[in-house]
């Protein structure tokens, strides 16, 4: 095990709060994937990862169907979390960074619950903008961590709603950079199976799992992503599914098997074209050699 003292881990939680997906769910009247019984156990999960060290960090994005919304902590809270997180003070039983951020969650997806109910949403999240917030906000505490402590970064994806292939070239842009920064992204799916995302945690050595029964979403929690990536070697955890590696192509956003690819910036189409609707190049078709009729020999007398 790592020193205590010097090293800290980061944990961004992105969470898929798509109106549409999680409104099905209420109007089917099924308790079991309630949006408020998944924060609970989100912040379950927040809580015993700050309590694994005192270093530890955490952060909360959602991931809207229009936009994203970074709720935990706000600009101003980051200057004084490190001086807080060292203040024993109970509030009824609670400790007053749990307490403060439990409620700031709950305040912060009450408002964004509010704000949009008159808004007709899409049936995808911006995962791609949220994945960017979170890198965005990873570099910035690798800049600002104090001298000597080595920290670890990952971020959770909680996803409900269905992929969105126009988000491919985005997603993949994220995915590549995570892997440069050495940050690994886990996949927590409730419903619909995410292609994007089997190969996100492929690419950056993540867990992707659907959960099998959503009313054990803690468990799940607790049990495969709580632990950080250094141990999870020595742990027995559910055997990693077949990725799906299809490209999406550039015109109609589709995943395809077989395509064509531009030899110049190797855009991906399902069809031919001879111009390259991404960087213009001009392809020669090369048409087969025309076939000449033979002259018949005359006949010498």
């Amino acid at each position: 095990m790592a020193d205590s003292t010097s090293t800290c881990s980061l944990v961004v939680i992105i969470l898929d709060t798509n109106p549409a997906w999680w409104g099905r769910q209420s109007n089917h009247g099924n308790p079991k994937l309630s949006l408020s019984k998944c924060v609970d156990s989100l912040m379950t999960f927040a809580n015993s990862h700050l309590m694994m060290n005192h270093l530890n960090k955490i952060a909360f994005i959602a991931a809207h169907s229009n936009f994203s919304h970074f709720m935990y902590p706000k600009r101003q809270q980051r200057e004084v979390t490190d001086i807080d997180t060292n203040i024993g003070e109970i509030n009824d039983g609670k400790y007053e960074l749990f307490d403060r951020m439990n409620n700031q969650i709950k305040d912060e997806i009450k408002s964004l619950v509010l704000k949009n109910m008159e808004v007709e949403f899409e049936n995808d999240s911006l995962i791609a903008g949220a994945l960017s917030m979170a890198l965005c906000y990873i570099h910035r505490m690798e800049k600002e961590k104090p001298i000597g402590v080595k920290m670890t970064s990952r971020v959770l994806v909680v996803k409900a709603s269905e992929d969105n292939p126009a988000q491919y070239m985005n997603l993949m842009n994220t995915v590549f950079t995570a892997q440069k920064q050495n940050v690994v992204i886990d996949a927590c799916i409730l419903d619909n199976d995410s292609g994007l995302l089997q190969q996100a945690c492929d690419i950056t050595g993540g867990v992707y799992l659907k959960i099998p029964q959503p009313q054990g979403m803690l468990q799940y929690l607790l049990w495969v992503y709580l632990p950080d990536p250094s141990t999870r070697e020595q742990l027995t955890l559910p055997a990693r599914v077949q990725v799906d590696y299809r490209a999406a192509c550039f015109c109609h956003r589709n995943l395809i098997d077989i395509g064509y690819v531009c030899s110049v910036c190797l855009s991906i189409f399902c069809s031919f074209s001879p111009i390259c609707s991404t960087c213009q190049t001009t392809f020669k078709i090369i048409a087969p050699p025309k076939l000449t009729k033979k002259k018949s020999k005359k006949p010498t007398t």
